[in-house]
């Protein structure tokens, strides 16, 4: 398997439904080969002013967007498939990942995935930070962080990255296996 999709979402609150944006990157023996963004309209019209500060998304931005729901069955069902996922503090992501679909009772699909975060930690362990903006900075990685594609681009080239320096191939099971993690489901 050396296929899968970096996905991160924005929120407006700390409530995990308040998604409002989404990125995908879907990459191929480590490539990008496709990628998906949205604004997406949150349950409440509302944004923290300290979530704007960080993500730059405003009610503005996304009070004529369409909701999770919609870009759901449009795109991003579609564009996930089956495909195993990945994410920067998957813990995070794969909240709001489920909290959306419940919120909207969207079926939960039957997916895959791997927190690159937890990645990072077992194949650079000494590295003070695993943050994504600290691995970016180490790796010369230039991206704009807190935009939902970036940070999903970012979180694939790390994968490649360290499956490189893993001497792991491309077979992203063997590199979990080095880091010492495995695979989670949804």
């Amino acid at each position: 398997m050396n296929n899968f999709i970096a996905i991160d979402f924005e929120t407006a609150t700390s409530s995990p439904e308040s998604a409002v944006s989404i990125g995908l990157v879907k990459y191929c023996d480590y490539s990008p080969v496709s990628s998906f963004y949205s604004l997406i309209r949150p349950p409440e019209l509302y944004i923290w002013k300290s979530f704007t500060d960080i993500h730059g998304i405003t009610v503005g931005d996304v009070e004529d967007a369409p909701t999770f729901k919609d870009v759901w069955e449009s795109n991003i069902e579609e564009f996930i498939g089956g495909t195993t996922l990945a994410a920067h503090y998957a813990v995070f992501d794969m909240k709001v990942l489920r909290a959306v679909l419940k919120w909207y009772k969207i079926p939960k699909p039957k997916l895959q995935y791997f927190c690159t975060c937890n990645m990072a930690r077992g194949i650079w362990p000494n590295l003070r930070s695993h943050a994504l903006t600290a691995l970016a900075k180490k790796f010369k990685i230039v991206y704009d962080a807190h935009n939902a594609l970036e940070d999903a681009a970012t979180c694939g080239k790390l994968v490649h990255i360290a499956a490189k320096q893993s001497g792991t191939g491309m077979d992203i099971e063997q590199l979990l296996k080095a880091a010492g993690i495995g695979m989670n489901y949804l």
